[in-house]
């Protein structure tokens, strides 16, 4: 195996490791800290989070440097899968009321090597000017609706507690 496919399997695995312990990181530790990296609740957006964290990290640490592929295709892989994630978790969770854990499982690791492979796909796209600013305002925009919907949630579908539909902001403590 090549040296530069270890390393992204190295760190596909602690990205997947680390949005496991995202998940829970709440629970274990309930505070508005821990509540902007980790879901709160059981809805299909605050799953983004556990991809959105993981894959920012490995843009941050893969796509530094002059060298290689840069940041911006990282960051574009980072927003698509997002948004696959709300899309699938929309249809499946919401339209046909799917309550497998071993789907989600699937998903959420099968979303994650996709953020990981893509940036590879999306590379070429990257030479365009203006195309990383881009990349770097969606992944912002993104991020500013994680903050801002961990607090105030709208009344959505993709945005119910599908575990027992409690508004985000009454579980948080502060």
């Amino acid at each position: 195996m090549e040296k530069s496919t270890k390393k992204l399997l190295l760190y596909y695995l602690a990205a997947a490791a680390a949005g496991a312990a995202l998940h829970f990181l709440f629970t274990w530790l309930p505070n508005p800290a821990t509540a902007l990296i980790s879901p709160v609740r059981e809805s299909v957006w605050e799953h983004v989070k556990l991809l959105y964290f993981p894959l920012l990290a490995a843009a941050a640490l893969l796509g530094r440097g002059g060298g290689g592929m840069g940041r911006a295709p990282w960051l574009l892989s980072l927003t698509a899968v997002c948004a696959i994630l709300l899309g699938v978790g929309w249809l499946y969770h919401i339209v046909l009321r799917g309550e497998s854990l071993y789907v989600d499982l699937t998903l959420y690791f099968v979303l994650l090597a996709v953020g990981f492979l893509l940036p590879r796909v999306l590379w070429p796209l990257c030479e365009w000017p203006g195309t990383d600013k881009a990349a770097v305002l969606l992944t912002a925009l993104l991020g500013a609706f994680i903050v801002w919907f961990t607090f105030f949630p709208p009344q959505s579908a993709l945005f119910a507690d599908l575990s027992g539909a409690v508004r985000t902001f009454l579980t948080i403590p502060v």
